[in-house]
């Protein structure tokens, strides 16, 4: 598969689909193909539809390509008995997406799932890989808020119906909402559309089930932290990192750290929580533009 964008078109956000081992697999495109590619990885309880503005406002010096994981936004969502939902699972299907859209040199721009998803790519093909951008995903044990360890680490000891409860309330209506609000500036500048549409589909019969089990599985991400770092120092992937420092679930500490194993990196306060690109997408992208342009 190869894209058709014209430069003539580049402005013009489309809206696709590719199959990838056998499922099908929703990712957004802008830009010119000739330009160099970021790689949008989006986290929980979102999907692409979290970059839509920063995609607009990238697609004049970049290729943009946003996948949604499978079981997230529009791409196919199977049930718990008919795929695993684990992160080396979904980190397959987006790899067989750039293969199929024969990307081999791409920036990574990862939030919070797409802090696991992304670091896979880069530790499996880091010559592939041209720089990070990094919003509030983690690679750090310091990183990681008292709000998610009181929800992850009683699940990841013993999983019962009583552990997976506050698994199942941080993917509910109201969980979903305060991922979005927490930390922003105005919450009266932030689309309601985010948590309404985002609930909408983390509602459908059978999809809060993988959630839990994607949560369970987190675990295997703890597990990988001192491979990544390692990583991070023996290859120095140019770096910017844009992060919500209101974030109770991937704290300042997280962001510090980074600079530990890559002291080059560009670190970025900004006034926002778990998602900040409603109040500062077009901070962030001037700041992409400086550190990535042509």
């Amino acid at each position: 598969m190869t894209s058709s964008i014209s430069q003539g078109q580049s402005q013009i956000t489309y809206y696709r689909t590719a199959t990838v081992n056998g499922r099908k697999l929703f990712y957004r495109e802008a830009g010119d193909p000739q330009a160099p590619t970021i790689v949008l990885l989006h986290g929980l309880p979102t999907s692409s539809q979290m970059f839509r503005e920063l995609i607009r406002a990238l697609a004049d010096q970049f290729h943009l390509i946003a996948p949604d994981y499978i079981g997230f936004g529009h791409s196919d969502a199977p049930s718990i008995k008919e795929f695993e939902y684990t992160f080396d699972h979904l980190a397959s299907y987006v790899r067989g997406l750039l293969a199929q859209l024969n990307l081999t040199s791409y920036i990574l721009y990862m939030q919070d799932y797409g802090g696991p998803i992304g670091f896979r790519l880069f530790t499996e093909r880091p010559e592939q890989v041209k720089g990070f951008i990094i919003q509030n995903a983690n690679a750090y044990m310091e990183g990681v808020g008292d709000a998610p360890k009181k929800v992850l680490l009683p699940l990841w000891e013993k999983r019962t119906p009583e552990t997976e409860k506050p698994a199942r309330e941080f993917v509910s209506l109201e969980g979903t909402k305060f991922h979005w609000l927490v930390g922003a500036k105005d919450p009266a500048a932030i689309n309601p559309d985010n948590w309404i549409l985002d609930q909408a589909l983390l509602d459908r019969p059978g999809v809060q089930d993988y959630q839990v089990d994607l949560l369970e599985n987190y675990k295997s991400n703890i597990a990988l932290y001192p491979e990544w770092q390692a990583a991070f120092r023996a290859h120095a992937p140019k770096t910017l990192i844009v992060w919500g420092e209101k974030d109770p679930f991937f704290v300042p500490s997280g962001a510090e750290a980074y600079l530990r194993d890559i002291p080059e990196a560009k670190l970025v306060w900004l006034d926002a929580g778990h998602f900040v690109l409603d109040e500062n997408v077009h901070l962030v992208a001037d700041e992409i533009k400086s550190a990535f342009g042509r």
